[in-house]
Parts: structure tokens; C-alpha cells; sequence
């Protein structure tokens, strides 16, 4: 199955002059099915004025083995706009042993603001997919963008599966990170992978009008197994590894209530150079 959804969003004034988020274009492709929605408001300071609310729910099951689904989304210069999913996607083996794909990319005009918060990825035994996700961002976009994935359901050995995230602001490259787990890929049970852990995720913050050496500190969970890396001044990366959903969601919550801080500066200290990355210590 093949399959390609779009959705873009423009800004306009009302009556009374306040900025109000438009949907210019939504076209769904089974399975890919796009609904505007009542405004659910994500946690903290990620709750624009006006944005529009989209959910992304499945019209079939999967994807599946085979399959081919592509999404893109446009935020125009200052609208705003809130994506989420209805519910967890279960990617599944095919009859015919093909490895399954999604793209999705993701573009945000100057002044625009993106909040994309998708449920999580469940990679099913003996399944093979291969995840991409490209972000381009102009000057003065806003970005939250959340990923997770789980490694097989409750007590299943999971799947193959091939993540890659590629972020670049203003046409330069921001971000590129590409990674695979699963059966067949060496050492990915190892430390060196995951640990262990079944659930990862990461959270993408990039808020231009808010310096990070400015913002609050707040101490990350104790429990986390949660590195911080400061991409720029403004972009900033928290990669979370834990045993269960729930676990990780709440690790990666933390960062959207307040910004990611690395451990130097729960201390007081001052922020590291860009692109140095910290694992916080767990509390004794």
C-alpha cells in the first residue's frame, strides 16, 4: 500500500485583528487520515494563541510490511500549528518479507510555530521498518517535535527498525541522526544501544526567541536515563531511554514544561558549549 497525506496551515487576522491559524490544505490518504480537532493544550508554554489542532488517525491497520506511507506538512509565517495521533502505531511484518517505510516532513515559515507530539512507534516481532523524518525550518520558526519508540509489545521480541531525523534551519544542516535496532543489528541489546530498554524517545525544542543560557533550570528526573544536548544557543535535544511508556513519556513531559537544562546548570553553573552532550546522574 501506498499512501500520501498533506496538510498545510496559513495565518489570517479576524475581526478584531488577533492572528488566527487557517487550514489552507488537508487531503488524507487512507491510511493516513487527517481531522481538525478541538484545541487540546500541550503542557506549559507550548500552547499558541490561535494555533489550528489536527489528529493524524489510522484507517487501516499497520504499517505493514510492503507499505509506503509519506506525510508532509507546511506551517506558512506566523500561523501555528498542534499535531497529534489518535493512537500508538503497530508497525507489523508483511506477507512477502519487504521491509515497510514512512517519510515525514515537516516545514515551518519564519515566525511560524510547530507543535508535532505523534503517540508512540511499536515495532512488532519480525517486523522491518524504516522511519524518516525530515524537519526544515526558517529563521524564527518555532519548533516541539517528540518522538518515541517502543521495542515490541508486552514481552515480545521486537522488530527491525531504522530511524533517521534530519533538521536543517535556513537551508544548513541543524541535526542528522540516523540509528537502527533490532534483531540482526550488532550489539544493539548492548549497552552501547539501548541498555536494555525497551522505550526511547527524543524531544526537539527550538524556541529563537528564548535563549537557552537564559531559561529556568529544572532538575530532570532522578531516575532518567536522559542525556541534553545543546544544538545552538536556541535548539535543544533530550534523548530519554526507559523500560516502559509511561516512563519515557514522563521523562520527555519534563521538557516541555520547562526547557532542557544540563546538569551543570541545575548545579548553577553556566551552560556547556553547543553540542556537548550530558547524562544527568541519578539521585543516591
Amino acid at each position: 500500500m501506498r499512501a500520501h497525506a498533506r496538510l498545510e496551515v496559513t495565518a489570517d487576522r479576524d475581526r478584531s485583528g488577533r492572528v488566527r491559524t487557517r487550514i489552507s490544505r488537508l487531503r488524507s490518504d487512507a491510511p493516513l487520515v487527517l481531522r481538525p480537532t478541538a484545541a487540546v493544550e500541550p503542557t506549559g508554554r507550548w500552547n499558541p494563541d490561535g494555533a489550528a489542532h489536527v489528529a493524524l488517525a489510522a484507517a487501516a491497520a499497520g504499517p505493514i510490511g510492503g507499505d509506503h506511507l509519506r506525510l508532509d506538512v507546511e506551517v506558512a509565517a506566523g500561523a501555528a500549528l498542534v499535531v497529534r495521533s489518535v493512537a500508538a502505531t503497530l508497525v507489523l511484518p508483511g506477507p512477502h518479507g519487504r521491509p515497510s517505510r514512512t517519510e515525514t516532513h515537516l516545514r515551518v515559515a519564519p515566525a511560524g510555530t510547530l507543535v508535532w507530539l505523534p503517540e508512540p512507534v511499536i515495532a512488532a516481532g519480525r517486523c522491518d521498518h524504516h522511519a524518516t523524518t525530515r524537519i526544515e525550518l526558517e529563521p524564527g520558526a518555532r519548533l516541539l517535535a517528540r518522538e518515541e519508540l517502543l521495542l515490541g509489545r508486552h514481552g515480545e521480541t521486537p522488530g527491525t527498525v531504522h530511524q533517521r531525523l534530519r533538521v536543517t534551519l535556513a537551508g544548513r544542516p541543524l541535526h542528522d541522526q540516523e540509528f537502527a535496532v533490532g534483531p540482526g543489528i550488532p550489539g544493539w541489546h548492548g549497552p552501547a544501544v539501548t541498555g536494555g530498554h525497551r522505550a526511547l524517545g527524543t524531544l526537539l525544542v527550538i524556541t529563537p526567541d528564548s535563549p537557552a543560557d537564559t531559561r529556568p533550570a529544572n532538575p530532570a528526573p532522578s531516575d532518567a536515563d536522559t542525556a541534553v544536548m545543546r544544538l545552538t544557543p536556541t535548539a535543544t535535544l533530550l534523548t530519554a531511554l526507559a523500560d516502559d511508556a509511561l516512563t519515557l513519556r514522563r521523562h520527555l513531559d519534563w521538557g516541555m514544561t520547562d526547557p532542557p537544562t544540563d546538569c551543570a546548570t541545575q548545579r548553577g553553573s553556566a551552560l556547556p558549549e553547543p553540542a556537548e552532550t550530558h547524562t544527568c546522574p541519578k539521585a543516591v
